[in-house]
């Protein structure tokens, strides 16, 4: 009975002690920006493998989600593929926190048949008589004779606000040959890969498994090279913001990104690492 009892307290103890150890496991919330969703996602699975102090979980929603999560307390970390507004800090206030964490490019993509079909590049304002409206057939742009549709993304999207600064000239341009807006690169991405005859932008991640066509703008090509000397336009830069001083552990993952082995997580992912 006495070896039983043992046996049974030590279980106890043991037990208690795995429990202790989950509660103290502090969580740091990520959320925002789609295209830096896959970059954080990865980094998150091997921080999380690697250490047991801190659990981070990741979820979308768009680079102002993120802003407006981390300054209502929603999240420790704001994903963000533009730098924060000066909206934002009228409205949330001047303490937003901003770490570099690498590079991206804005891929200007096309279905494949239309890229196999010859229109494989594209000036910055053919781009933008598209979104305009003024452009609405792939055969005014030597390919085939079909109509374009044309993808977009929604507001408070960091992708969006770029594009339409670099190509549309404004952040809050109008865009009225968008046909599609989409939540996401991946739902952009979607829509590319489901029709035959649409064009799109989105992260340069997207677009490593040449299911889509990319396009060359004005003759420069989206490489990890261009990208990061600038030499292609939709070159940008990509952020994690906290909101005041970070927390412990979101400063341990924000760490953790900037270290060799979160480059090498960029890297696998298809991102630019610093």
């Amino acid at each position: 009975m006495r070896k039983l009892f043992g046996a049974l307290l030590i279980a106890l103890i043991v037990c208690a002690i795995g429990t202790t150890m989950v509660v103290a496991m502090e969580d740091v919330r990520v959320a925002g920006s789609t295209t830096v969703l896959p970059l954080a996602e990865g980094g998150a699975e091997v921080f999380n493998a690697e250490q047991s102090d801190y659990r981070v979980t990741v979820t979308g929603g768009g680079t102002g989600v993120g802003m407006k999560n981390i300054a209502e307390g929603n999240s420790e970390i704001a994903m963000a593929s533009r730098e924060v507004t000066d909206e934002e800090r009228e409205k949330f206030g001047d303490k937003f926190q901003e770490n570099l964490i690498g590079y991206d490019g804005i891929v200007i993509a096309v279905s494949r048949e239309i890229y196999d079909a010859g229109v494989t590049s594209l000036s910055k304002e053919q781009v933008e008589e598209i979104y305009a409206g003024e452009i609405d057939n792939w055969e005014e742009l030597d390919g085939p004779d079909e109509e374009i549709l044309v993808i977009g993304r929604e507001q408070g999207s960091g992708t969006r606000d770029t594009f339409n600064e670099e190509i549309m000239g404004d952040k809050s341009a109008e865009t009225p040959g968008v046909s599609t807006v989409a939540g996401s690169n991946a739902e952009i991405k979607t829509a590319l890969t489901g029709s035959d005859q649409a064009i799109g932008y989105l992260g340069y991640s997207y677009v490593q498994d040449d299911s889509v066509g990319t396009i060359s703008l004005d003759g420069i090509l989206p490489t990890e090279e261009t990208i990061k000397d600038g030499s292609y336009e939709l070159a940008r830069e990509l952020y994690f913001y906290t909101y005041d001083e970070a927390t412990a552990g979101a400063q341990s993952f924000i760490d953790f990104m900037l270290g060799s082995k979160g480059r090498d997580v960029a890297t696998e992912y298809g991102f630019i690492p610093l």
